[in-house]
């Protein structure tokens, strides 16, 4: 009688059935737990929005957008928008909100990069508000870096973008920032640091003028010389960068600073 031949017994095809469905099940915890975080930043994400529309119709509710305007132009100091130099416009521009023409009242390359550099640092070091953002903020709210206050400043901006001029929107800014030394407008500013009006001031007293908003304690010209001057040429370089000067027209300026 033959012998049975024992052959290699078939490999079986397809992994080990327990495998798979451990793998399977892991793979479904993964997408329910993914599933879960992008709901719950979307609750978060509607929770602010909400909230931050509340602040900005309150807000309006208190005193609506054209009395608050009214109330900065009857300022006996207020500068309209034909009487400031083109250099400081442009200076400004260039420092504080290089696509303020061309946005609708919030930027969000610029909100992007600040959300970035938020989350590198873990605190609020760059806010990334457009020139309106912070007419918004300095019409109708607090300085304080709050997430729903920065909501209801995007709608206040979408507000102002509406009903005004982009001209309008910058005369109004500078006619309501802080400057430092108790200056909250653009006149009182060129008068106690220069002596003159804004219509007056010189190309270097134009870019001198416009960086000192962005820290108004540490660039006041008459406090910190050294700085505000450190200041005006990173104004000045902004405006090469932007194409407002060339490179031998910011060396003259500075030059003659």
């Amino acid at each position: 009688m033959e012998k049975e031949s024992r052959g290699t017994p078939p490999v079986k095809s397809g992994g080990d059935p327990l495998q798979k469905g451990t793998v399977m099940k892991l793979l479904r915890i993964v997408r329910n737990v993914v599933l879960l975080v992008l709901a719950l930043c979307l609750c978060a994400v509607l929770a602010l929005a909400f909230l931050g529309w509340q602040m900005y119709t309150q807000a309006l509710e208190e005193m609506p957008l054209d009395q608050k305007v009214r109330q900065v132009r009857a300022q006996e100091s207020y500068t309209t928008f034909e009487e400031l130099p083109d250099t400081y416009v442009q200076a400004v521009i260039a420092a504080e909100d290089h696509r303020f023409y061309q946005h609708s009242g919030i930027d969000v390359i610029a909100i992007g990069r600040a959300l970035w550099n938020d989350l590198k640092a873990m605190s609020f070091v760059e806010g990334g508000s457009t020139i309106t953002q912070q007419l918004a903020k300095n019409l109708y709210f607090t300085q304080e870096k709050q997430l729903t206050r920065k909501v209801a400043e995007m709608f206040m901006a979408f507000h102002l973008e509406a009903n005004y001029t982009k001209e309008e929107i910058f005369e109004l800014y500078v006619n309501s920032i802080y400057f430092g030394s108790g200056c909250y407008d653009v006149a009182s500013a060129s008068q106690t640091y220069f002596g003159v009006s804004p219509s007056q001031m010189t190309d270097d007293q134009c870019t001198l003028l416009a960086g000192v908003p962005n820290a108004p304690s540490v660039y006041d010209p008459t406090v910190n010389a050294d700085l505000s001057q450190q200041r005006q040429r990173q104004v000045v370089s902004l405006m090469v960068k932007y194409e407002y000067l060339t490179e031998t027209e910011a060396a003259s300026l500075l030059a003659a600073a």
